[in-house]
């Protein structure tokens, strides 16, 4: 035997992702009044910058931008993104933004350091939600989040941008945030 059984099944699901993806991408086609042609166009497009047809509807269904990103443009990326997000199923969703947090007291570093750990206090294993915070050069820093899916982010998102601006503001200094 010279391919091992897990590696077979790993490439049969490889195989299987990319057939999904091409039938998806026939529907927006469908969706947008496409030629085959033009399906086809497009789909050697996203190969060529995903490097596979089910990795761009990855993308597209855990990254807002993805698309554009790369360099994609035109009417047809909302219904490709809705497309994405109703029948691709992503190990986890991806949710980054940025913080401007400023104050003006002593022990300053300190304020924000605990700001930032209230965010992240949001992480939780067992839910599989990560929440981590970098610092990007004064006063801004980012967060990006993790969960399974959009809901769940979209609810960890507002909770921990919330605590970061509670604690920030309570001690007398100023935070914004702002989703990419």
């Amino acid at each position: 035997k010279s391919v091992s059984e897990e590696r077979r099944r790993d490439r049969l699901q490889e195989w299987k992702n990319e057939q999904r993806a091409n039938q998806l991408l026939k529907v927006l086609g469908e969706k947008v009044g496409w030629s085959e042609d033009r399906v086809t166009e497009l789909s050697s497009e996203l190969l060529d910058a995903f490097g596979s047809l089910y990795t761009a509807f990855e993308d597209a269904a855990m990254q807002e931008g993805s698309l554009e990103n790369a360099g994609f443009e035109g009417d047809w990326l909302a219904p490709f993104v809705e497309i994405a997000v109703e029948n691709i199923i992503p190990p986890f969703v991806e949710v980054r933004g940025s913080l401007t947090l400023s104050i003006n007291v002593t022990d300053g570093v300190s304020v924000i350091r605990n700001a930032l750990e209230a965010a992240e206090a949001f992480s939780n294993e067992a839910e599989e939600i990560d929440v981590k915070c970098f610092y990007d050069g004064a006063p801004s820093y980012r967060i990006e989040l993790k969960a399974p899916d959009f809901k769940i982010a979209e609810s960890m998102w507002e909770q921990a941008t919330q605590a970061v601006v509670d604690c920030m503001v309570a001690a007398g200094g100023e935070a914004t945030a702002e989703r990419e």
